[in-house]
């Protein structure tokens, strides 16, 4: 497994749902018509570690190569999609 999708429901600060396929996550979202984005992450690895092997982010400041920015790093690069009430915008 090199993937998985993470569903985060709008001003949650954690995740609602794991699935293994988007298709999966899809048919959760819409039968509860759910609100928020789902995203596909790597599985062991860090965002901040798989967008530099990605050639995606590169660290240039001293401060992007912390403990702090590591652990809130994200990247708009990562496939991800929008839902509002169980529909993909």
């Amino acid at each position: 497994m090199d993937n998985v999708w993470i569903f985060n429901g709008d001003n949650s600060s954690f995740p609602a749902g794991v699935f293994l396929s988007k298709e999966k996550a899809e048919i959760y979202i819409e039968k509860h018509k759910l609100s928020g984005v789902l995203t596909q992450y790597p599985t062991d690895n860090l965002i901040y570690n798989w967008a530099i092997e990605n050639n995606i982010f590169s660290p240039k400041k001293e401060h992007e190569r912390t403990s702090d920015f590591i652990q809130r790093f994200t990247s708009a690069s990562q496939e991800h999609y929008h839902y509002e009430n169980g529909v993909c915008e």
